[in-house]
C-alpha cells in the first residue's frame, strides 16, 4: 500500500440511505471533467481544494485580508462568521480507510457500505484502487499499524459519468460491488453541447460494463428540453438494452435547487435551458424495451 498517496476528497457524508443499500458513507472526490449545465455540485469540479464564500455571512471584518492567499486554512481559521471555508481536503490512504471503517459495524448490521461519488471518483483513479482492495480486505492492511482488529469485507458502489480510459474504468468498477452509472444525453451532439466532452468514452465503457454482468443502476438526470423528450429516452433505451447486471433505471428530474451553490465559488448560473418547465417522466420508451425504470 502507498500509504503517502493522497487524493482530495470535498465531502465524507454519514449514514446516507440512498446511495446504495443499507446505511451508507459517501465520500465526494473533487474534480470532475465534464460540464454539465445542469450540476448539483459545482463545488466539485475543480480537482484542486477552493474556498467557497457566503456572502450573506459576511460581517465585513477584514481579518481574511492578513492572510497569505495560498494558505486556505488560514483563511477559514480567521473567518469568525464561517463566511469562508474550505471545500476539499487532502486524504491519505490510510487516513481516509481509517475515517471509513469505524462505521464498519453500522454497515454490517444494516447491510450498508460506501459509496464513492463526486465530482468523478474515477479522476483519482489509482488512489481509489488501492482504498477499494483494503477496505474490500475489512482494513487488515492497516492492523499492523493502529492495532484494531480487521472488519468483515464492505460493500462498495461507484457513482460515476464514466467518462475515464478503459483502463481506469475497469480497474475500479472490477472492485465495486454495484455501479451507478450516470447516463447524460444519448446524442454525440447534444451530449458535447450540454456536457462538453465526447460520449464515445462514455458508451465504450457502459458496453464493457453490460457485457461484465457487474450489478449497475443507470441513472439519468431528467433535463427539461435537454433529453427528456421521447427520442431521447428511445436513445437512453437502446443503450442499455440486451442482456447484462442492469437492475433498473432510474430518472431524477431536474429541480430548481441547482444553481444555489454557484455564486459560492464565484460563478454565475446560466444553464440554458427552461428552468420552470417540469421534465417529462414518461417511462414507456424504457419499458418497450424490457426495461425496469422508475422516477427518482
Amino acid at each position: 500500500m502507498d500509504s503517502f498517496k493522497t487524493a482530495v476528497i470535498f465531502e465524507v457524508r454519514e449514514f446516507c440511505l440512498h446511495d446504495g443499500p443499507g446505511v451508507r458513507t459517501t465520500v465526494f472526490f473533487k474534480g470532475c471533467p465534464l460540464r454539465c449545465a445542469w450540476c448539483h455540485n459545482p463545488e466539485g469540479l475543480s480537482p484542486e481544494p477552493e474556498v467557497l464564500f457566503k456572502e450573506k455571512l459576511c460581517a465585513r471584518c477584514g481579518n481574511c485580508r492578513n492572510t497569505p492567499p495560498d494558505d486556505l486554512s488560514a483563511l477559514e481559521r480567521v473567518c469568525p462568521h464561517m463566511a469562508k471555508v474550505v471545500c476539499g481536503r487532502r486524504w491519505t490512504i490510510s487516513e481516509l480507510a481509517s475515517e471509513l471503517l469505524e462505521n464498519a459495524d453500522v454497515f454490517a448490521s444494516s447491510g450498508g457500505g460506501v459509496t464513492f461519488s463526486g465530482g468523478e471518483p474515477l479522476m483519482q483513479s489509482a488512489f481509489l484502487v488501492e482504498l477499494a482492495d483494503i477496505l474490500h480486505a475489512g482494513g487488515s492492511q492497516l492492523v499492523a499499524t493502529d492495532c484494531q482488529e480487521p472488519s468483515s469485507p464492505i460493500h462498495l458502489a461507484i457513482e460515476t459519468s464514466g467518462y475515464a480510459s478503459p483502463d481506469a474504468y475497469r480497474d475500479v468498477v472490477s472492485r465495486m460491488d454495484l455501479v451507478f452509472q450516470d447516463l447524460k444525453h444519448p446524442d454525440p451532439v447534444a451530449h458535447r453541447k450540454w456536457t462538453g466532452v465526447d460520449p464515445a468514452p462514455i458508451h465504450a465503457n457502459l458496453r464493457w460494463l453490460k457485457d461484465s454482468g457487474k450489478p449497475f443502476v443507470a441513472r439519468i438526470p431528467l433535463i427539461p428540453g435537454v433529453n427528456d423528450s421521447l427520442e431521447a429516452k428511445e436513445g437512453f433505451a437502446r443503450l442499455l438494452e440486451g442482456r447484462s447486471g442492469l437492475q433498473r433505471v432510474e430518472l431524477l428530474p431536474y429541480h430548481l435547487a441547482a444553481g444555489a451553490k454557484y455564486q459560492f465559488i464565484g460563478r454565475t448560473y446560466q444553464p440554458g435551458f427552461d428552468e420552470s418547465r417540469h421534465p417529462d417522466a414518461d417511462l414507456a420508451p424504457f419499458h418497450a424495451h424490457g426495461l425496469p425504470a422508475v422516477v427518482m
